[in-house]
């Protein structure tokens, strides 16, 4: 940076024109490739700009640097909105990519520049546009969402809003059109991003914009196989809620059941039964916006003294095997069974087991609006314990009913 670039970087114009009028090297770059053009519209000096425009000689408006980027990817990447509107105005190229495939769009989405974003796409830039060369990342680069510094190819500009976690980057690009379906190389959706990077408004911004929520990447796991192996919990309820395939196996043959009692996320195993069980009961839905569904534990005041009665059952009453004999008779699946005994092992294990599937029966019947004491009263004569059935009625009877819609299961 000699004295000619540091004047157009820190805007000094009237250094800028004393030093072009005693007869310095208008052409000159940084060992970067820098210009002069470059250095004023990174640092947003429309006057200085202006001056290098009108007043200097075949000056190249779209001239590259060494990473392929001309002045106006520079003023996009670092959010000079006025010095973007003077290029453009100026005639430069928009649809120019760096040498990692990046249009002004992505390096303006990597940033998070909302307002230089929204000019470029009312200007018209592609908003499908993937870049293409990857990057090598270096020492501390590891969490930089920009374009700089991933590794990733097939990028869309909804890719880096994913990876950046930007809500308002995400919706001027979906509100604009841009497909929230597009694939990178790996065959991840910006979704299956937003998941793996624990965005929960992005995730639920992007589940409303219509995104795949059944999209397979390379690995052949779905959003829900990656909030699973994460154990996002609040993820995994939006997913749940909004109507997931709880039947996709990943290239290991695992769904996401599986998956989340192999990494023993027990809360999730018990979130997924309960969706699973949900899905064969109501085909369709009373309230599509799931508002006042839930899948996770119940902690409501309502249900204290019925969820009690579940746990002195299954730890006092039921013998070892008849938490699975219940679990059978209430349709319970050997998929859900087994995802169950996975977690806790030991000669008393089956008493948390069968309390775990109690309260995911609970959910159920709730859900359905069935009576929870007539229902359980039957499924223990059904396994032939009408002793037992007829020694906790009461109990159970004395246990406010439960609504026809289970809140905070």
């Amino acid at each position: 940076m000699n004295a000619l670039l540091l004047s157009a970087w820190f805007g000094h114009l009237r250094i800028l024109q004393i030093l072009v009028n005693s007869g310095a090297k208008i052409h000159c770059k940084s060992k970067d490739g820098l210009t002069l053009l470059h250095c004023a519209a990174q640092k947003g000096h429309v006057p200085v700009l202006a001056f290098i425009m009108e007043d200097l000689e075949d000056v190249a408006l779209d001239h590259v640097d060494k990473l392929g980027r001309t002045a106006f990817h520079r003023a996009a990447e670092h959010g000079q909105l006025d010095a973007l509107d003077f290029l453009v105005g100026s005639g430069c190229d928009h649809s120019v990519k760096d040498k990692e495939g990046n249009t002004a769009l992505h390096l303006a989405a990597g940033r998070g520049h909302v307002a230089v974003l929204q000019r470029l796409v009312d200007i018209g830039l592609d908003l499908e546009e993937q870049n293409a060369v990857s990057h090598h990342l270096g020492d501390g680069e590891m969490h930089d969402p920009s374009p700089n510094a991933l590794t990733q190819k097939n990028l869309s500009c909804l890719h880096y809003a994913a990876l950046s976690g930007s809500e308002d980057v995400s919706r001027v690009l979906i509100h604009a059109g841009g497909c929230t379906n597009v694939a990178d190389h790996q065959g991840a959706s910006p979704l299956h991003l937003a998941v793996r990077h624990n965005f929960p408004a992005l995730v639920q911004l992007l589940i409303n914009s219509d995104s795949d929520l059944n999209a397979m990447d390379n690995r052949q796991q779905t959003p829900l196989h990656l909030a699973a192996e994460h154990a996002w919990q609040d993820i995994a309820e939006m997913l749940l809620i909004a109507g997931v395939d709880l039947n996709l196996r990943d290239k290991q043959g695992k769904t996401a059941l599986a998956v989340a009692a192999r990494s023993n996320h027990v809360s999730l195993v018990d979130m997924i039964i309960k969706a699973d069980r949900f899905y064969r009961w109501e085909k369709v839905r009373s309230d599509p916006s799931g508002k006042s569904l839930s899948f996770k534990q119940d902690h409501r005041q309502e249900t204290q003294q019925l969820r009690s009665v579940l746990w002195r059952l299954a730890s006092r009453h039921l013998q070892p095997r008849e938490w699975k004999k219940l679990a059978y008779s209430w349709d319970f699946t050997e998929a859900h069974v087994y995802a169950i005994e996975q977690q806790w092992t030991g000669t008393r294990s089956y008493q948390e087991h069968g309390h775990r599937m109690l309260l995911i029966w609970l959910h159920g019947v709730s859900t359905a609006g069935e009576n929870p004491s007539k229902a359980l009263f039957e499924g223990l004569v059904t396994i032939g314990r009408r002793d037992l059935a007829e020694n906790i009625r009461k109990k159970a009877n004395a246990a406010p009913s439960a609504p026809r819609r289970c809140t905070a299961m």
